[in-house]
């Protein structure tokens, strides 16, 4: 049997009230981080971070819909076709005006092994408890 892993979106388990699906753990990839996020319209709620606690970079596009990326001071629209690669030190945060967006995040850490955060293993709880979806809120 080939080593392939195929899916469909919605067969990935989905935390964060359904709006974080978890693809690099349903897929079984263990080499970067991988997540598809679905932010619903209006949505502002997706919280400025960095990634120097793991020293991750981490590239975003937009599979459907439309975003904002947030990055030093600059605003980034990101649409499908659209790629954008955030270092690990910039503060980042992902909004959504009058449209909904999916968008594909993939990370890693440059140079190290990638340690995925245990939240984005299968099975794990959910740290925002029950699940909905992202398109509810």
């Amino acid at each position: 049997m080939a080593d392939v892993t195929v899916k469909r979106i919605e067969d990935f388990e989905a935390i964060f009230h359904g709006g974080f699906r978890r693809v690099r753990a349903g897929l079984g990839v263990t080499a970067f981080g991988l997540a598809v996020l679905d932010f619903p319209a209006n949505y502002r709620d997706y919280p400025e971070h960095d990634q120097v606690h793991d020293n991750q970079e981490e590239v975003y596009t937009v599979l459907a819909g439309r975003a904002t990326l947030s990055v030093g001071g600059e605003n980034h629209e990101l649409v499908p076709g659209v790629w954008a690669r955030v270092g690990p030190a910039e503060k980042r945060k992902i909004v959504t005006g009058d449209e909904t967006a999916r968008v594909l995040a993939i990370g890693g850490s440059p140079g190290r092994a990638y340690v995925p955060p245990e939240f984005t293993e299968e099975g794990a709880p959910d740290p925002a408890g029950k699940k909905l979806s992202a398109l509810d809120h």
